[in-house]
């Protein structure tokens, strides 16, 4: 029984650190808005059209579209075309700008909207969400980045359902909540051009490669209010097109993006990771071996994977064999993590869209 009471324990963590911090907009569309939507593309011939279709179905409009091609070398530019947005070709890259970085300044300097929204070219609205985002952006005042709900498709993209549950965790965090480093979720960010022309904009982040968690200390350093809510209705996003892309980014978050993290937030992540894993390793092994412990655990295991099941309502779709089999998961987070410490000890560097990225310095 006492075995038992304590995997009950280290699951409600995950409830705590978990908040539904979920939209709600039934409000008429505001009158006046200019909206410029500022999309950064680098060979997203494939993702551009989801989204620019879903940006033409909405409720309210945008004033503008801009694409920022950042040296595409597939039919990015064409197809942006093809949709009668504004293209705009990124200049060779200076010293000391990362790619992502350089084209979304070149696209803000042609934008003219008094809202800003800077979207991943993966991310797909929904009919309502330029309006619910840009409404809620103006009660709560400051900048509003979300997480989308991830939508997977192959077996392989389901394999990060524990590292992207452990992101959520991280953003939804109450021990984040007035965290002076706290950071932004970069696929959709929400923000007024002028407090965004008051922290000098992605000038002030040039050669960052989590350009987002950066992002977010600038505004909190300027006085100016950030929040991170869960896109659950509003917008969906494919994350990663192959495995290794996969494990790339992954392995590329682990290293650069958790310095920052609260110390309370982590150790509630830890105390949830030590149920997860225990009653994911151990139960199949006591339930073969025929131990009187094979109950209490299997019993912590149905706790987490009903947790699990709860939480994928509001976090993604993956399908029920990951969720119900989370071992295979946690495999994966052991696999991936083990991975990041052998690049930071042994190579000093991490992986990423073809370019090495010593740690602790910036991008290229």
């Amino acid at each position: 029984m006492g075995v038992i009471i304590i995997f009950l324990l280290l699951s409600v963590c995950g409830f705590i650190l978990f908040k539904k911090n979920t939209f709600t907009n039934n409000d008429e569309p505001a009158e006046g808005m200019r909206i410029s939507v500022i999309i950064p593309a680098r060979n997203e011939e494939k993702n551009l059209p989801a989204l620019l279709q879903s940006l033409t179905n909405q409720s309210v409009k945008p004033l503008e579209i801009i694409v920022c091609d950042d040296h595409s070398e597939d039919a990015t530019n064409r197809i942006a075309g093809r949709f009668g947005v504004t293209v705009v070709q990124s200049p060779p890259l200076p010293q000391n700008w990362t790619g992502k970085n350089w084209a979304v300044w070149n696209g803000f300097k042609k934008s003219s909207g008094d809202v800003l929204v800077f979207l991943d070219a993966d991310v797909i609205l929904k009919k309502r969400a330029l309006e619910t985002l840009v409404n809620t952006r103006a009660k709560t005042g400051g900048v509003i980045s979300v997480v989308p709900f991830h939508q997977t498709v192959k077996f392989y993209e389901r394999l990060s359902l524990i590292l992207y549950l452990l992101g959520i965790f991280v953003f939804t965090s109450p021990f984040e909540k007035d965290n002076c480093e706290r950071g932004l979720r970069g696929c959709c960010i929400a923000v007024r051009r002028t407090d965004y022309e008051k922290i000098g904009g992605h000038t002030s982040v040039s050669g960052e490669i989590v350009e987002d968690m950066k992002l977010g200390k600038q505004f909190v350093a300027a006085g100016i209010n950030v929040q991170n809510r869960i896109g659950y209705g509003l917008m969906t996003i494919r994350m990663y097109q192959s495995l290794k892309e996969e494990i790339q980014g992954f392995v590329k978050g682990a290293v650069l993006s958790t310095s920052d993290t609260k110390l309370a937030t982590m150790l509630f992540i830890v105390l949830w990771l030590v149920g997860l894993l225990a009653s994911g390793f151990a139960t199949p092994v006591l339930l073969i071996l025929g131990s009187d412990y094979a109950i209490p655990f299997l019993a912590g295991y149905f706790f987490y994977s009903v947790q699990i099941i709860y939480f994928l309502k509001y976090i993604g779709r993956y399908g029920w064999i990951v969720p119900v089999f989370h071992t295979i998961s946690s495999l994966f987070f052991v696999f991936v993590m083990v991975y990041a410490t052998y690049r930071v000890t042994f190579i000093g560097s991490v992986n990423w869209k073809g370019r090495e990225i010593k740690v602790g310095e910036k991008g290229k």
